[in-house]
């Protein structure tokens, strides 16, 4: 008798399959219990790719011993195709679908937004740029919902394919450690070229000297590299393991040498990091932590067993003594936190070569993907107002008790409001919110 457990996938298969010719996979949900800037902003909204390459580097993945020399080591262009959303002018009509890979690197799927493909860029304002990093492995589309979310609200919203770590050109780990961090600086200068050349779409629309990184996981890693947490010694000179990268690839991230110093770029004002790796592994301690010296938001999952919380997000967080810095915390969620976009619906389905259902890849296991999208869209619309726009009035949606279920929203009037700012009544649950001010200097 055939187990009924080792036919679920093929049974899951075949109950699958009609769904998928009617799949709409939105990227532009709000829910009604959202927070208040969740919502979308007053600008319409573009799309378009850019490819870029960044030439004559150390081709990572090439590598086959890790001893090699630096100067012995293969190299090649690396090509970093880009995703930017922007203000639009009003009144673009054209496609509004995206076309993704997901999970297994082979499936391309749609996923619908509001923005226009190649529509024609909002005037007479340069918007602050917002740089987007994924996580391993990812592609430019997994936090779609937030870059088109921040695009509506102006900025102007880069997202890159980390080559080597995508879905479809996965093939080394070692690249995400050495590459994040060029992969997004080098980035910040190619676009901020083209906001200074006439002609160039970016041209008057982009303000590359007011500038943000975002990034999950290892592109958190690479977030707080490119804020100032240089590795540690032990990082740069592991060569055993799957944190190791080739002989002189991390060289130059080694905290407090005048290399580091100079990849530096102040137009960087601030980050967000959702769930970053690097502290649980020893690539970041409490002393090159302190090296980080702009506002950086932290978000992560109270029960994140891959990076972890206490001895992972929460710790970093708590190092980072130089820098005016928060940490959104979801109660019980884990390392899917805030930042993956809900499984497209082609993803509900178990996958032989991968040997699971590719919807885990992006789901939290307590946690709606929406609801989460949601929280984190209104977190960084206060954080980047704050941060790169200097809007004092998203203090209030900064400004919290640190428990939501601690907050009163009196009903007769009387007694202190500390319900969170901007949370429907009810809604604020399972929610945590820290600051921590920056050491003296």
């Amino acid at each position: 008798m055939r187990s009924a457990f080792r036919c679920a996938p093929l049974l899951a298969a075949l109950a699958f399959a009609p769904a998928l010719a009617g799949a709409e996979n939105r990227i532009d949900t709000i829910r009604a219990d959202a927070p208040e800037l969740a919502a979308y902003g007053t600008h319409a909204v573009g799309v378009r790719r850019l490819d870029l390459v960044h030439e004559d580097q150390i081709d990572i993945a090439a590598v086959e011993d890790i001893t090699t020399p630096p100067d012995a080591q293969p190299r090649a262009d690396r090509p970093l195709p880009v995703e930017i959303w922007y203000p639009a002018a009003p009144g673009a009509e054209g496609s509004t679908t995206l076309r993704a890979f997901i999970r297994d690197g082979k499936t391309e799927v749609g996923l619908e937004g509001r923005a226009v493909f190649d529509a024609a860029p909002e005037t007479g304002t340069a918007f602050p740029l917002v740089i987007v990093s994924h996580g391993y492995p990812g592609n430019r589309f997994l936090m779609a919902p937030l870059a088109e979310s921040l695009a509506s609200k102006g900025y102007v919203v880069a997202a890159i394919d980390h080559t080597d770590t995508t879905y479809s050109t996965l093939r080394s780990f070692p690249s995400a450690l050495a590459n994040r961090s060029r992969d997004q600086l080098f980035v910040l200068d190619e676009l901020a070229r083209m906001a200074a050349e006439p002609g160039s779409f970016l041209h008057g629309l982009a303000d590359p000297d007011q500038s943000a990184i975002i990034g999950y996981s290892m592109g958190g890693y690479g977030a707080l590299v490119s804020a100032g947490a240089g590795l540690t010694e032990a990082a740069v000179t592991a060569r055993e393991g799957m944190w190791s990268a080739p002989a002189g690839s991390l060289d130059l991230f080694r905290a407090g040498s005048e290399a580091y110093a100079a990849h530096l770029d102040p137009r960087v004002k601030t980050v967000i990091a959702f769930a970053p790796a690097g502290y649980s592994v020893g690539f970041f301690d409490n002393e090159t932590l302190a090296g980080i010296r702009i506002p950086v938001l932290f978000i992560g999952g109270s029960r994140d067993d891959v990076v972890g919380y206490e001895g992972g997000v929460r710790a970093t967080w708590e190092a980072a003594v130089n820098s005016d810095r928060a940490l959104l915390t979801f109660e019980n969620a884990n390392h899917n936190v805030g930042a993956p976009m809900a499984p497209p619906e082609e993803a509900r389905r178990y996958d032989e070569a991968l040997g699971f259902n590719m919807a885990l890849h992006y789901m939290d296991f307590v946690w709606d993907n929406v609801r989460m999208n949601n929280v984190s869209a209104h977190f960084a619309a206060a954080w980047l107002g704050k941060y790169l726009k200097g809007d004092s009035g998203m203090d209030a949606y900064l400004d919290l008790v640190p428990d939501s279920a601690d907050g009163v929203r009196p009903k007769d009037g009387s007694g202190a409001d500390t319900y969170w700012t901007g949370f429907p009544d009810r809604s604020a649950q399972g929610l945590r919110f820290e600051t921590l001010a920056a050491a003296a200097r």
